[in-house]
């Protein structure tokens, strides 16, 4: 009997995976979807607004916007950098743990002198 049901538990992940990318049910997420990691999103962020806010897929930061450094939580207050630019942060294990490791978005290329 637990093997039955391990097999159709199994099958039913299996299928509810093949679906997923097509019509983004897990993965593959718009902006606005509902999240739980930032791997789910198409734009790579899951964002909330503060502790008690569900989580949904954003985009990420552009130049001269507030980011957050990238993190292995998966969800952010302020989303990281699009790709080419990084984030000016602090990168301090305190500031990673009471979430104010906050910074803007730069353009390495850019001379900032």
């Amino acid at each position: 009997m637990a093997s039955a049901l391990l097999l159709l538990l199994l099958l039913s992940l299996a299928s509810a995976q093949s679906f997923s990318h097509q019509r983004g049910l897990i993965f593959s997420l718009d902006n606005g979807e509902l999240c739980l990691q930032s791997a789910q999103c198409k734009s790579r962020c899951c964002h909330r607004t503060d502790g008690l806010s569900l989580a949904r897929c954003a985009n990420r930061a552009a130049e001269n916007q507030e980011c957050s450094p990238k993190s292995i939580y998966g969800v952010y207050y302020k989303c990281p950098c699009e790709n080419g630019l990084t984030c000016e942060a602090d990168k301090s294990i305190v500031g990673s743990i009471t979430n104010t490791n906050y910074g803007i978005c730069q353009d390495p290329g850019s001379s900032s002198k």
